[in-house]
């Protein structure tokens, strides 16, 4: 078996259009296939680690992002009703000396068109819109990709980077149905101008209580805060990110919380609350066959409390490039997908895990549980300091 020459990607996400630059950039030819008719994001914030900064500056896209955002002077936990610092990460200047590159947050929609604008940079017709994955057929030497319309392209090799309801993951691992974390999300974004001075932070602040949980932090320069709240709730099905729910449930959630909580929920566009279900699945170790292979959320859907969702995506994009250029199809896919699965599966377990930790019944108990810990050292350890762009592949 050869190496790949050129690769179908479906799914044009953070996941997929990284993906498509780094093959670029090496040389291998790409298709991306997205079923959207219009290439955007939703309103929502995301915050990049150096873990994935690096593979940013690896497609010439890192100093464009990190304009486009904001860059937090620290990363703290907090109680939710008085605001006290239980433990704090320093950002800003102390974590690029520590990384060699920033820490930085930035709104969905602006980083997806910056990897858009590279990768069509790279490959002017790299992008086809309106087309929906369906499956795919593999033979000794080719792949196909089989579209809704119709058509079917045909590569080296085929990313399935569909998310987590993905085709190409059904047909690799079989019928594995998403499950519901018993957590729902809400989410706003509100101007800072719209609000008191006191609440404008230059911090990323995770709030702490007893059954939730709230993410704070700037975008856009700080014109912007990204706010999210993750509640316990028995049940709850509603899927979609851009599916909206009442202002008065968001409020009712986090009521008798710290007045900077209340001050962003008191400025949210009462016509533009969202609160979706947070689903996962149990990790896979596999998720390759001899031509196809998974990516992102299609691969190893996580609950968002160590902000690494799209980081693993953007980690996986580089060693899955990384693997393409080095090694013939299979063996690369192999290598890739047994090197991604470790490292994925202790994220999306210990993301898990910091629900728990987040959701504490008491004041006490949370000041009790973070005593135990050392947020910083630890992600400084393993999470941050991993290099996607220099990892032995074995």
């Amino acid at each position: 078996m050869r190496k790949a020459k050129k690769v179908v990607i479906a799914g044009a996400g953070i996941g997929g259009l990284t993906a498509a630059a780094c093959l670029l950039q090496r040389g291998i030819d790409v298709e991306v296939f997205e079923q959207s008719p219009s290439l955007g994001e939703v309103g929502a914030g995301i915050q990049v680690s150096a873990n994935a900064a690096r593979v940013y500056r690896s497609i010439d896209v890192l100093d464009e992002l990190v304009n486009k955002g904001y860059s937090p002077t620290s990363y703290r936990f907090r109680l939710f009703d008085t605001g006290e610092v239980l433990q704090e990460i320093p950002l800003g200047d102390t974590y690029l000396t520590r990384h060699g590159v920033p820490y930085f947050t930035i709104h969905r929609a602006d980083l997806h068109q910056i990897l858009v604008d590279r990768v069509m940079r790279l490959k002017a017709d790299a992008i086809c819109l309106g087309v929906k994955a369906l499956g795919f057929d593999e033979s000794e030497d080719r792949i196909r990709l089989n579209l809704d319309n119709g058509q079917f392209i045909e590569g080296d090799a085929l990313i399935g980077a569909d998310g987590i309801k993905s085709a190409i993951r059904g047909q690799i691992i079989g019928a594995t149905p998403p499950r519901y974390t018993g957590d729902a999300s809400w989410r706003v974004i509100v101007p800072m101008d719209g609000m008191s001075h006191s609440v404008h932070v230059s911090t990323v602040d995770i709030w702490v209580g007893p059954g939730r949980h709230a993410v704070t932090y700037p975008l856009r320069q700080g014109k912007l805060t990204n706010f999210v709240g993750c509640v316990e709730k028995p049940h709850w099905n509603e899927e979609s990110w851009v599916a909206k729910q009442p202002w008065v449930d968001l409020e009712k959630d986090f009521r008798g919380w710290h007045s900077n909580i209340r001050s962003i929920i008191d400025a949210a566009d009462r016509d533009h609350c969202y609160c979706w279900a947070m689903n996962d699945r149990v990790p896979v170790h596999n998720w390759s066959t001899r031509r196809a292979t998974l990516l992102g959320d299609a691969a190893h859907p996580t609950l968002p409390y160590m902000a690494q969702g799209a980081a693993m995506a953007v980690e996986d994009a580089a060693v899955l490039a990384r693997s393409l250029e080095a090694f013939e199809v299979d063996e690369g896919l192999d290598i890739y997908s047994s090197h991604r699965s470790v490292r994925t599966e202790r994220i999306v377990n210990e993301s898990f895990a910091n629900r728990k930790l987040f959701h504490q019944p008491t004041s006490q108990a949370l000041r009790d549980a973070f005593a135990k810990r050392d947020m910083n050292q630890e992600r400084t350890a393993w999470l941050f300091s991993y290099d996607p762009m220099h990892v032995a592949l074995n």
